[in-house]
């Protein structure tokens, strides 16, 4: 597998290289050069493979020789050893649930992956790996679990202070050994500035091997590509043969996997871009302009972003091609009023318990489907987190029914480990350079 900077074109590096330096120091993001289409017979025969068989199949297709086969199959069965079901709850309504791994949130399949890859091409003598990664939420907690106690590693999350949920900070903040989180008094795009900037800083990439566990790393992208082909294998079972996705959307990670998975082949009508008032992108697909802006604080903070970094990589899938884009890809957007009655709707008409982020997701695809006769289309909005992770938004009946993990009651009793930080990119540079 071979990728170029969406910067540069004409630029060319190794799966390896572009796992480990994570960003092209042009700024731009990392890009297969060439994105093969799975055969048909799989495709049409996704029903009768399992979710692990269906990773390896689709992650061969995109690494080609990168990794050898047997070892690729053995580094799957390890990080996706967890389901993502869909529940049906309507004729025409399913929920993909994508919390049922470590950290109870969709990014597990990202982080997992991507630590026993970076794992996996690690050498024996190599410098230490330092990890970067800022998280508006569920991205810490994943990627703190996914690389707690890897060899020769190390992990720095920064998160927003007081914009991450209670289990969600204790999920990024109790871990100690490999795993520090520094609490920024900003923004999730502050902290997603931080560690940009420090991927393009000379003096921090003399010193130390710098990599990024955001969904800027293409190691994220590819195996999030895997639940959209094992939610169709689902559907296939069930004698349906169209779907239209919800994804809720921040950095626009999710939904982009999405998309790679159906320049592979996958069989999608639309895909819906369904965000709160962080609206960057569905004001983009109304307007045609595209204006990145401040975030702004939402019960659905995962999603609280102004400046989505992932939408480079889907302009380039598209090739620049708006109109075409367009076409597939339909933006909806909701305040936390919405979301709240949203989470109600559901909750009253299917007895069903959804975070906020999923609320949005289901609220887009409702609004949709009301508007478009799909009688013989399956809406599938995506669950990215468990809803034990955002307690304050629930009414007491709502509570009683959600079961608590007991990894989450066990994170009540750990210590809180996180150091203070401005959003000031020279006092991160200087812990960096003083925290050995």
């Amino acid at each position: 597998m071979k990728l170029y900077s969406t910067n540069n074109t004409l630029s060319e590096v190794s799966f390896k290289d572009a796992v480990f330096n994570s960003m092209p120091q042009d700024k731009g993001l990392y890009m297969p050069i060439s994105i093969p289409r799975l055969d048909a017979d799989f495709i049409n025969n996704l029903d009768k493979y399992t979710l692990p068989e269906i990773a390896f199949r689709v992650a061969q297709n995109l690494l080609g020789d990168t990794i050898p086969e047997a070892d690729l199959k053995a580094l799957i069965d390890d990080a996706i050893n967890f389901d993502a079901p869909i529940v049906k709850l309507d004729e025409h309504v399913h929920v993909l649930e994508l919390f049922h791994g470590p950290s109870l949130a969709f990014k597990d399949f990202g982080a997992r992956f991507m630590s026993r890859v970076m794992s996996y091409f690690l050498e024996a003598g190599e410098k230490q790996l330092d990890v970067l990664v800022a998280t508006s939420g569920d991205t810490g907690g994943a990627v703190a679990l996914g690389f707690l106690g890897v060899p020769n590693t190390r992990v720095t999350i920064l998160y927003p202070k007081g914009k991450v949920s209670g289990v969600q900070e204790q999920q990024l903040t109790t871990n100690g050994q490999n795993i520090r989180a520094l609490e920024v008094d900003g923004t999730f795009d502050d902290c997603q500035a931080l560690v940009k900037q420090a991927f393009t800083d000379a003096e921090l990439n003399e010193k130390f091997r710098l990599t990024s566990a955001n969904s800027i790393n293409i190691a994220r992208l590819v195996p999030q590509t895997f639940y959209y082909f094992n939610a169709y294998a689902q559907l296939l079972r069930q004698g349906v043969k169209k779907v239209i996705f919800s994804v809720p959307s921040g950095n626009f990670g999710n939904i982009g996997a999405g998309l790679l998975a159906w320049k592979m082949g996958l069989p999608v009508e639309k895909f819906i871009a369904a965000t709160n008032v962080n609206d960057t992108v569905p004001e983009f697909l109304k307007t045609g302009v595209y204006q990145p802006k401040p975030s702004v604080a939402t019960l659905s903070n995962a999603m609280d972003v102004g400046n989505p970094s992932n939408w480079v990589r889907i302009a380039d899938l598209f090739k620049q091609d708006m109109d075409e884009l367009k076409k597939l890809v339909i933006g909806f957007k909701y305040n936390d009023e919405e979301t709240v009655k949203a989470i109600n709707w559901v909750f009253d008409a299917y007895g069903y318990v959804v975070c906020p982020h999923t609320a949005i997701a289901w609220q887009a695809l409702t609004d949709y489907q009301h508007d478009h006769n799909s009688a013989d289309t399956a809406g599938v909005f995506l669950s990215t987190a468990h809803p034990c992770k955002f307690p304050d938004v629930f009414n007491k009946e709502m509570t009683a029914k959600i079961e608590i993990p007991a990894s989450v009651k066990e994170l009540a009793s750990r210590t809180k480990l996180a150091v203070p930080l401005s959003k000031d990119f020279s006092d991160f540079k200087a812990y960096l350079l003083g925290a050995e």
